[in-house]
C-alpha cells in the first residue's frame, strides 16, 4: 500500500496523538498506546553493572573448576566489548592483516633504492603478528591469517613456514621450538639511516590505520640496526655495501635474524656463537713415503732435465709439502690409514709430474675469462636409464649406474678392457657389466688413482669401483677380476651417494634413513655414523686433507663433520631448495654445494660465511660440481643439459646479468643452454638470470649433463646421455 509518508499524528510517529472528536463525528477513540521506556543513564548502568557481575560469576566459576583456558578466552573476549557487548576497536585478523597490507603497500610504492632492504621487514612481521594472534586464543584468525601469506615466504623461509604451520593455541606457541626462538630473542634487521627514518615517519603518520602495530612490534620484537649508504652509487646493493660482496636481495644478511637462526649461518647449535678452529691445511705426508718420493724425483730428473724455465721435479715437490701454519696442519695420527706400498710412491710421483705440466688457471683477468677445454662423452640409446656416471682418476674408465640394477664400464679410449681371469672370451670388448644389486644404481664410485709414471712398476689405475643402490647396499666391485668382492649392509633405506676418501681405504655413504656413514674397505659394519639430518641425506663429500667430510640434504642444509669425533663443525642453511652436489675446494678452503634451482653457493670454511651465490643453470637440479687444481674455477653441469663455467675467487656484484651472447642481456635458461626448446615458439620460457660469476657456458645437443670432472692437468671432462 502507498501513500504519503505519515504525518504528525500517524502511528508511526513519536508524536503524541490527541482525539478531541466526538464519536458521532465518524472517528472511534483510538486506543493508548503503551508508553514507550526512554533509558536513562541510571538504567544504562545498572544493566552495564548486572553484565559485568554475570561475567564475574562466570568467570570464578571457571575458575574454580580448572576450566583455565576457557576462563582466559572469556577475559579475552570480554576485554574487547564495551557495555553494549559492542566490539571496542578492531582486533583479531582484521588488525593484523590491515597493518601488514598497510606496510606492504607502502613498500610496493616505495623507490627502488630502498625496497630490497625494507622488504626484510614483511617477514618478522609476519611471524610476530601470526604468533600474537596465536597467543591471544584467536585460534581461526591466526590459522586464516597464515593461510593468506605463507606462499609468499616459502621460497626463502621454507622450513619455519612448515614449523610455525602447526601452532593453533598458546600451548603451541610456549612449546614449538621455532615459536620460542623468536619470541625469545629480537630479530635482528639493518636498515640505512634514511630508509629507517622513512619507515618512522610513515608509521606515525598512520598510526590509526595500522601504524601503531607495526611499531608495537618493531619496540618489542625486533633491533633494527642503522648505518650510512655508500657513496657508491645506487647501483651498489646493500648486502654488496656491508659485505663487499654480490647481493642476495631473497635471503637476509648473515649477521641478521634471529642469532644462530639465519641463513648463512654456521653455527652448529642455535645457542652456539663461536666456530669450531679447523684444521684445513693438508694432511702431512709420511716420512718414509716423503723420502722415497724424493729419491724417484730425483731419478725422474736425471733421466728427463727441465725445460729451461721450468722447475724440476725435486723443487716441485718441494714446494707442494712446504709447511703450512702449525696449528692449521692436522695430525695423520687422527685417521689411522694403512701403510705406504709402491704403488703410493709411484701415485705420489705422477701427481707431481703433472702438477708441474698442468695447464695452469689464473683465473678471470681484465675480465676475461680463462680458456677452458671440455671434453664431453655422450651415451646412446640409454632410454633414461642412466642414473649415475664416475670417470676413473687416470682418465681411463668410465662407469654409469642404471635403472635396471646393473653397472657398465668402459675404456674411455674404445680399446678393448682385460678379460675375467678364467674366462675365454674370443671377442674383445671395451665394455664390462656388472651384476649383483637388486635396485636402481645410485651412484659409483672409482677408486683414487693416476696414471703411471713407470710402465714397469707397480699399476696405479683404478682397482675397485663401489656402487650403492636402492636395495640398501653398497657393493666393492673388483676391476681385475669384474666380480663383486664386498657386500656392505647396514643403512636402512635406499642409499643415494658414495664417494671414496682421498687416500682411499676409507668412502663414506648417504642414504634415505637420514644418516650418514664412514666405512673402510676392510669392515663391513661402519665406523661413524653421522647424525643430524632433517630429511634424506643426498650428497656426500671428503675434504682434501681427510680430517673432515660433509653431507648436503633434501632439508636444504649441509654439515661438515669431523671424520673422528663425528661432531658436527658447521652447519650452513641458505639454499632454498634440496641441494643436489657438493664438492670441496682441492686447497681445502671452500667448499661449494648446489641446488635443484640451478644455484650455486661457495661457503668459507674457515670463517662459517657465505661466499657469493652464482646463478646461471635452468630448473631441473645442478647434478656435478668439480674444482680446478688452482682452486680458482669451478665447473658444473646439469639437468639444462649445459657445462658452465665459473669464476669462483673474484668477488661480483651481482646486479649485473651476463648471457653467453655478452654482458647486460638475459638468457632463456631453457633454450639457451641445451637446445631443448630450439624451434618451438608456443610459448616464452622462463628466461634465466645469469650472475656476472659465469666465465663461460658449452650447450649439449639435448643432454643432461651426469658428471663433470677436472683432471690434474686442468682439462674438464664431462659425460651426459643424449635425451631426443
Amino acid at each position: 500500500m502507498s501513500g504519503p509518508p505519515p504525518g504528525p499524528g500517524a502511528p508511526g510517529s513519536r508524536s503524541v496523538s490527541v482525539n478531541n472528536g466526538p464519536p458521532s463525528a465518524g472517528m472511534a477513540p483510538q486506543q493508548p498506546m503503551p508508553p514507550q521506556q526512554a533509558t536513562t543513564p541510571a538504567a544504562a548502568a545498572a544493566q552495564s553493572q548486572s553484565q559485568q557481575n554475570l561475567n564475574q560469576i562466570v568467570l570464578e566459576y571457571l575458575n574454580k573448576k580448572g576450566y583455565n583456558r576457557t576462563e582466559a578466552m572469556l577475559r579475552k573476549e570480554s576485554s574487547q566489548l564495551d557495555s553494549n557487548r559492542a566490539p571496542v576497536d578492531e582486533s583479531g585478523f582484521a588488525k593484523f592483516q590491515r597493518s601488514y597490507e598497510l606496510l606492504r603497500t607502502w613498500i610496493d610504492g616505495n623507490i627502488d633504492l630502498y625496497q630490497p632492504e625494507l622488504r626484510k621487514l614483511l617477514w618478522p612481521i609476519f611471524v610476530y603478528s601470526f604468533l600474537q594472534l596465536a597467543a591471544d586464543f584467536y585460534q581461526d584468525d591466526s590459522k586464516k591469517y597464515f593461510a593468506l601469506y605463507k606462499d609468499s615466504f616459502m621460497r626463502d623461509h621454507p622450513d619455519d613456514v612448515r614449523q610455525l604451520e602447526a601452532i593453533r593455541n598458546p600451548e603451541h606457541v610456549s612449546e614449538n621450538q621455532t615459536a620460542k626462538l623468536y619470541r625469545n630473542n629480537k630479530y635482528r634487521l639493518s636498515l640505512t639511516n634514511m630508509a629507517f627514518s622513512s619507515l618512522l615517519q610513515f608509521l606515525e603518520s598512520k598510526e590509526r590505520e595500522g601504524g601503531s602495530v607495526l611499531l608495537m612490534i618493531l619496540q618489542n620484537h625486533m633491533n633494527i640496526v642503522t648505518f650510512e649508504r655508500s657513496a657508491a652509487g645506487p647501483e651498489r646493493t646493500i648486502q654488496a655495501i656491508r659485505f663487499g660482496t654480490g647481493h642476495d636481495d631473497d635471503l637476509p644478511g648473515e649477521d641478521e635474524g634471529i642469532p644462530g637462526h639465519a641463513p648463512g649461518s654456521a653455527n652448529t647449535g642455535r645457542e652456539s656463537t663461536i666456530l669450531a678452529k679447523l684444521q684445513l691445511a693438508q694432511m702431512p705426508m709420511e716420512p718414509e713415503l716423503q723420502e722415497d718420493v724424493r729419491a724417484q724425483l730425483e731419478e725422474e730428473d736425471a733421466r728427463n732435465p727441465p725445460k729451461p724455465g721450468q722447475n724440476s721435479l725435486v723443487d716441485e715437490f718441494e714446494q707442494r709439502i712446504k709447511t703450512e701454519p702449525e696449528d692449521d696442519v692436522p695430525n695423520r695420527d687422527l685417521v689411522p690409514l694403512p701403510p705406504s706400498v709402491a704403488r703410493d710412491v709411484n701415485m705420489e710421483v705422477q701427481k707431481v709430474i703433472e702438477h708441474r705440466d698442468r695447464f695452469r688457471i689464473s683465473g678471470r683477468t681484465g675480465g676475461v675469462g680463462p680458456g677452458i677445454s671440455v671434453t664431453m662423452f655422450t651415451f646412446h640409446n640409454t632410454f633414461d636409464n642412466v642414473n649415475c656416471m664416475d670417470f676413473s682418476g687416470d682418465n681411463t674408465l668410465v662407469a654409469v649406474g642404471t635403472a635396471e640394477s646393473y653397472i657398465r664400464v668402459w675404456s674411455m679410449d674404445g680399446t678393448a678392457l682385460p678379460d675375467t681371469p678364467g674366462v675365454n672370451n674370443s671377442t674383445p670388448s671395451s665394455s664390462k657389466r656388472l651384476y649383483g644389486h637388486s635396485g636402481p644404481v645410485y651412484a659409483v664410485s672409482f677408486s683414487p688413482s693416476t696414471a703411471s709414471p713407470d710402465p714397469a712398476g707397480p699399476s696405479t689405475s683404478s682397482r675397485y669401483l663401489l656402487s650403492s643402490s636402492a636395495d640398501k647396499s653398497i657393493r666393492l666391485w673388483s676391476l681385475e677380476t669384474w666380480s663383486n668382492v664386498v657386500v656392505y649392509k647396514s643403512h636402512d633405506a635406499p642409499v643415494w651417494d658414495v664417494k671414496w676418501g682421498p687416500y682411499g681405504h676409507y668412502f663414506l655413504t648417504g642414504s634415505a634413513d637420514w644418516t650418514a656413514r664412514l666405512w673402510s674397505t676392510d669392515h663391513v659394519e661402519p665406523h661413524k655414523i653421522y647424525v643430524g639430518h632433517d630429511n634424506d641425506v643426498d650428497c656426500v663429500a671428503f675434504h682434501p686433507n681427510n680430517l673432515y667430510v660433509f653431507t648436503a640434504s633434501c632439508d636444504k642444509t649441509v654439515r661438515m663433520w669431523h671424520i673422528s669425533s663425528g661432531s658436527c663443525l658447521r652447519l650452513f642453511t641458505g639454499h632454498t631448495s634440496a641441494i643436489t652436489a657438493i664438492a670441496c675446494s682441492p686447497d681445502g678452503k671452500v667448499l661449494a654445494t648446489a641446488d635443484d634451482t640451478g644455484s650455486i653457493i661457495l661457503w668459507d670454511l674457515a670463517k662459517g660465511r657465505r661466499k657469493k651465490r652464482m646463478r646461471g643453470h635452468a630448473k631441473g637440479g645442478i647434478w656435478s660440481l668439480s674444482w680446478s687444481v688452482e682452486s680458482t674455477v669451478l665447473v658444473s653441469g646439469g639437468a639444462d643439459g649445459t657445462v658452465r663455467v665459473w669464476d669462483a675467487v673474484q668477488e661480483t656484484i651481482d646486479g649485473k646479468i651476463v648471457a653467453e651472447g655478452g654482458a647486460g642481456t638475459k638468457i632463456d635458461g631453457a633454450a639457451g643452454a641445451a637446445g631443448t626448446t630450439a624451434g618451438k615458439k608456443t610459448k616464452t620460457p622462463k628466461e634465466t638470470v645469469v650472475s656476472a660469476d659465469q666465465i663461460s657456458a658449452f650447450p649439449t645437443k639435448k643432454s643432461p649433463v651426469y658428471h663433470v670432472q677436472f683432471t690434474r692437468m686442468n682439462l674438464v671432462l664431462a659425460g651426459g646421455a643424449y635425451m631426443p
